[in-house]
């Protein structure tokens, strides 16, 4: 599961991160939580475009938009004959942009949070799925839901799961609208290598995503950094 990211680069550097033009500053973000607006991107005809989407899949056939707060994650070895993803995983995908992502350690082992970031200070490219929900009203909501997978050998001692890192020569194919297969898509999501990130443990500050702010991001008082 990935619960918790932070945003927090400049403008400028999302945009040499993602080729993306005409991007306009974005608050940077600490302790994003799910039920709230992101940034995502998506292949648009004019190249890549970000828009924001809540955090929380609504499947566009849904009857109740609560479906989302369910669906903050997708498994990616069975997103493609999910009913709930099944669509989405197939034509409507994207690039949830990153500068780190927390875990914990169980309860029975302190609830510790961990942030867990590249150590060479770029920003992570979370594979994401979107969908557009009508209300009987007529509103819109855009959603989103992050991808995740086994976790690998810097996160395993934290948690289970982790988000599926994309590298940047496959955010072509990934979010190529036209590129269906479920085969070869899924060949795109596997796991990152471990030289690419630091765990580091924070402030329980962080616990609450109420709280937002650098403070998320402290060294825990008493505690040294875990490294693997």
């Amino acid at each position: 599961m990935c619960g918790r990211f932070l945003v927090t680069s400049p403008a400028s550097k999302l945009a040499e991160a993602f080729d993306l033009t005409g991007v306009e500053a974005l608050a940077p973000r600490y302790n994003v939580a799910p039920s709230q607006e992101i940034a995502t991107i998506q292949a648009g005809e004019a190249g890549r475009q970000l828009g924001l989407r809540r955090w929380g899949l609504i499947p566009h056939w849904a009857a109740d938009p609560s479906i989302g707060e369910r669906l903050i994650n997708a498994r990616s070895e069975t997103a493609a004959q999910k009913p709930a993803f099944q669509d989405a995983f197939s034509q409507r995908r994207c690039i949830v942009p990153a500068d780190g992502f927390y875990e914990w350690t169980a309860r029975n082992r302190g609830h510790v949070p961990h942030c867990f970031r590249r150590r060479d200070g770029e920003m992570l490219a979370i594979a994401g799925l979107y969908d557009s929900w009508v209300a009987p009203g007529g509103g819109i909501i855009e959603s989103c839901t992050l991808l995740t997978l086994e976790a690998n050998a810097v996160v395993r001692p934290v948690h289970g799961r982790m988000p599926v890192l994309l590298r940047p020569e496959d955010f072509d194919a990934w979010l190529d609208p036209e590129e269906t297969d479920p085969r070869k898509l899924s060949r795109l999501l596997a796991p990152s290598p471990p030289a690419w990130l630091e765990d580091r443990i924070v402030d329980s500050w962080v616990n609450d995503p109420r709280n937002d702010g650098p403070r998320c991001l402290a060294e825990a008082a008493g505690e040294a950094p875990s490294l693997f």
